[in-house]
């Protein structure tokens, strides 16, 4: 793929890069190869389909920035390339995902298993080079490769970063007091630019809801943005949840569709079915958002899914998103449009941050535990 960013191609379109896209597609098993053919027709349009549900993207068939972008990583094999950190413009690649998930089976911290050749991952690579007596200068070349090869576990299982993540969370025990949220604010894809100003505005309100009660719980709470002034991209808003060394990250938005029967809640998380990974708090996060939201309104339940959308990956912290119903169809519309339908659903959020950090033994049946219990426990005791 070409280094400039991309257009817009879909079903219909042909040209140079339709032939790319094809080419990209048919190494990677999910099209038939056919040589010389630039047209984007059913067949690709399937193919890309397929490509998007397996990567954890938006799966709508069209080849935008995104799409482009994890066509490229996915052409990596470990070894393909050197490795090595590069501050402001990481690699990314399968090859990094590979790396990081050898270096974890070996015990190595890595962090969030994201196929980015951070810091962590510079990290993991040099105290692995100590261990096996290689100049650590954390690029992974051949020597480290030859030794990665020979070391590979025999015997694969467990889930270390998950065991990690837990007690993590255990450590910091039930109390909120002294937590540090992220709140994102962000809007979906809208034709309509006064359709889009109202989700913006619903969003916003809606992380102020959150946030509101959260300081009022003993959060730290940080808004990315309050509608139109602060970092605009996914990946901004993400390195501004990192700068804060946040706890929790989570993103609201209103959605939209084509189709106005199109209704619901639904929650995201990081994961990626291509290379089996999942942030399990984030998980565990996203269920429980997705199951507070359905107890306390009439929304339907969308269920919770991995993605792999930059404020997902990108962030440190586990993150989800929370899509709360569509603009686009009538009932969600209107429930959106009420003030007090949003404070229901900024308490479920709310509720569900805290059971997070609560003894599933301990914890209350979903839908019954009330913010008055939650601001209750961090009053001083007399």
């Amino acid at each position: 793929m070409t280094s400039r960013t991309p257009a817009l191609f879909r079903r219909g379109d042909c040209g140079p890069a339709v032939v790319e896209i094809r080419s990209r597609l048919a190494t990677l098993g999910l099209l038939e190869a056919d040589p010389g053919n630039d047209e984007f027709d059913a067949d690709l349009d399937r193919a890309v389909r397929a490509f998007q549900q397996q990567r954890g993207l938006s799966v709508d068939g069209i080849v935008g920035v995104n799409t482009y972008r994890t066509l490229e990583e996915a052409r990596w094999r470990l070894g393909d390339r050197l490795l090595t950190f590069v501050a402001g413009n990481l690699l990314a690649g399968d090859d990094v995902h590979a790396l990081q998930q050898r270096l974890l089976g070996l015990g190595f911290k890595v962090g969030k298993i994201d196929g980015r050749f951070g810091h962590r991952t510079e990290q993991a690579v040099r105290d692995f080079q100590r261990n096996i007596g290689v100049p650590a200068d954390g690029t992974c070349g051949p020597a480290t490769l030859k030794a990665l090869s020979r070391l590979t576990p025999r015997v694969q299982g467990g889930r270390p970063n998950a065991l990690r993540a837990e007690e993590r969370i255990r450590r910091e025990g039930p109390q909120l007091t002294g937590k540090v949220v992220v709140i994102d604010p962000s809007v979906g894809q809208f034709d309509d630019p006064a359709m889009r100003l109202r989700a913006d505005a619903i969003a916003v309100d809606l992380a102020r809801r959150i946030e509101g009660r959260l300081v009022a719980t003993g959060v730290q709470a940080f808004l990315t943005n309050t509608g139109g002034a602060g970092p605009s991209t996914e990946a901004q808003r993400a390195e501004f949840a990192n700068r804060t060394e946040a706890h929790l990250c989570i993103s609201v938005q209103v959605d939209a569709s084509q189709n106005p029967d199109a209704a619901g809640v639904s929650t995201y998380f990081y994961g990626s079915e291509a290379h089996g990974v999942a942030s399990s708090v984030g998980e565990r996060f996203a269920g429980l958002v997705q199951r507070e939201v359905v107890a306390r309104t009439a929304l339907a339940d969308l269920r919770s899914h991995a993605k792999t959308w930059d404020m997902l990956r990108r962030t440190r912290m586990p993150a989800v998103r929370v899509d709360v119903g569509y603009l686009t169809n009538p009932s969600d519309a209107a429930r959106l449009s009420d003030p007090t339908f949003r404070d229901v659903v900024a308490e479920a959020v709310v509720v569900a941050v805290q059971r997070v950090y609560l003894d599933p033994e301990s914890d209350s049946p979903t839908g019954r535990l009330r913010l008055s219990e939650l601001r209750e426990a961090v009053q001083p005791s007399p």
